[in-house]
């Protein structure tokens, strides 16, 4: 094991593999090199066997534990004393295919898509360490640098969590997708039902939107790959018939039924502290969501990313004696930070503009919406 290994990563020009193909590069300054089948001019599966010391799997869930086979089977026994990872959304079968070579064998599942951000910091990170020794200290150094948060587990529990985690929440939405396009010819499709948003329905068609502005692909594997989630799925459909009875009874005992099963019960469940602790996030997520409605507001980048330079931003609005009411960062898809400050109601208009101008013209920032 060297301080500084050759990494391969197999489905280099996927989503996954370009960003992980960054960050090795970049934040560990490894030599990474790659092959995927959709490109004859990356590097070969025999040159990834021959010089990387970490092999990484970072292809479509369906395809990993064959393709992780067919290299089991090229190595040869190459790959002894070596490394073998895989990034998909399930792990048993990856996992025991990595476990036929002689490698050392760790299962990754990142929770979220390729971010915009150069690391996980803030996401968490399942780590299913399946045969590890020697290359301990770098699984360690490369969850560090990921600075995710790092959750233990075994593969098998691994796909029990994800079949509630990520399938039922994405069948969930999905169906409630399905219920809004058919809705669409009576009452409009989601822009006319917009202005008439809870938090929950706005918070809701926020994930419907995210989930089908992704990879298909990825979705589609992730319930039809995982064991656990038919299962899930008849206990999910269960709870729903109940609910559905209960309607179509529609007395006072249903009421009760419905009152107990679905509230008391699943309450109770919870507990005060899950409780307590979900309700806070939801207040301040909702607190999120009024901010970035606020029309009264400007978008700024930062071109430099050093200490001060947010104060620099912020001594402006004072000397313009303008009061803000919010501030808040977030990441374009290109990965520039912005800055979106919302004043309060009564802020003059003028001496906002004179803000923004001074912004401009100083090199402080660049405006994005006046």
């Amino acid at each position: 094991m060297s301080l500084k290994p050759v990494v391969g990563i197999v489905g280099s020009d996927g989503a996954y593999g370009r960003w992980l193909r960054r960050f090795l590069e970049q934040r560990l300054g490894l030599d990474v090199i790659g092959h995927d089948p959709a490109d004859a001019a990356s590097d070969s599966p025999e040159t990834l066997l021959e010089r990387a010391e970490v092999l990484i799997f970072s292809a479509p869930i369906r395809h990993t534990p064959a393709l992780i086979a067919d290299y089991v089977a090229r190595s040869a026994g190459r790959e002894a004393d070596r490394l073998w990872l895989d990034v998909t959304s399930v792990k048993s079968a990856p996992v025991e295919a990595m476990l036929a070579s002689q490698a050392e064998v760790v299962g990754l599942h990142p929770m979220t898509a390729p971010p915009k951000a150069p690391t996980l910091k803030g996401r968490v990170m399942v780590v299913c360490e399946a045969r590890l020794s020697r290359w301990q200290p770098f699984v360690q150094q490369l969850c560090e640098a990921l600075e995710a948060e790092c959750v233990r587990a075994t593969p098998e529990h691994h796909d029990q969590v994800m079949a509630l985690v990520q399938a039922m929440v994405h069948a969930t939405h999905l169906a409630q997708a399905g219920v809004l396009r058919e809705y669409a010819p009576l009452l409009g499709a989601l822009p006319a039902l917009m202005p008439y948003r809870s938090a929950s329905f706005e918070l809701d068609t926020a994930i419907i939107a995210r989930i089908l502005s992704l990879n298909p692909a990825i979705y589609e594997d992730i319930q039809f790959g995982n064991p656990h989630v038919a299962p899930m799925l008849d206990r999910l459909l269960a709870q729903l018939q109940q609910l559905r009875s209960q309607l179509e009874q529609g007395d006072d005992a249903a009421r009760a039924a419905f009152r107990q099963q679905l509230l008391l019960d699943n309450r109770d469940s919870l507990g005060a502290e899950v409780l307590a602790d979900g309700n806070y996030t939801f207040e301040r997520v909702g607190y999120l969501l009024a901010d970035l409605t606020e029309r009264n507001a400007i978008s700024v980048h930062l071109p430099e990313d050093r200490p001060g330079s947010l104060r620099e931003l912020l001594h402006v609005f004072e000397r313009h004696r303008v009061s803000l009411a919010s501030i808040h960062s977030s990441r374009t898809p290109a990965g520039e930070v912005h800055f979106r400050v919302g004043f309060v109601a009564a802020s003059d208009a003028l001496a906002l503009q004179a803000a923004a101008i001074e912004i401009d013209a100083s090199g402080i920032g660049r405006v994005l919406v006046r």
